[in-house]
């Protein structure tokens, strides 16, 4: 069973994933190229086998009128902005995101 992670917010970016997800493995080049490039960590969080953590993203994967966001993942969460992007995304796209660039 994979670790819970804390919900505490500390201004995290985190990516919401499954270890057998191939569309959240493509994205593995362009989150160490970015941590690189920046010095900054995605925390990934594991919820195809963990409860906690599957909770966690569908308390933050809805909108505002309680419809979903993006049912599914990978599935990204910037704890300082509140920004969320859903699915495989570009390099830029996914810098402007974490740096809080994103409009």
């Amino acid at each position: 069973m994979s670790d819970t992670v804390s919900r505490e917010n500390t201004g995290r970016l985190i990516m919401f994933s499954g270890t057998e997800c191939v569309h959240c493995k493509e994205m593995d080049p362009l989150i160490g190229q970015f941590e690189k490039e920046t010095g900054l960590k995605i925390v990934h969080v594991e919820v195809w086998h963990n409860a906690e953590n599957a909770a966690w993203l569908e308390s933050i994967d809805k909108n505002a009128d309680g419809s979903v966001f993006c049912g599914g993942i990978p599935f990204f969460f910037n704890e300082k902005t509140g920004k969320r992007l859903c699915g495989n995304q570009k390099y830029e796209k996914l810098k402007a995101w974490a740096l809080g660039e994103l409009k």
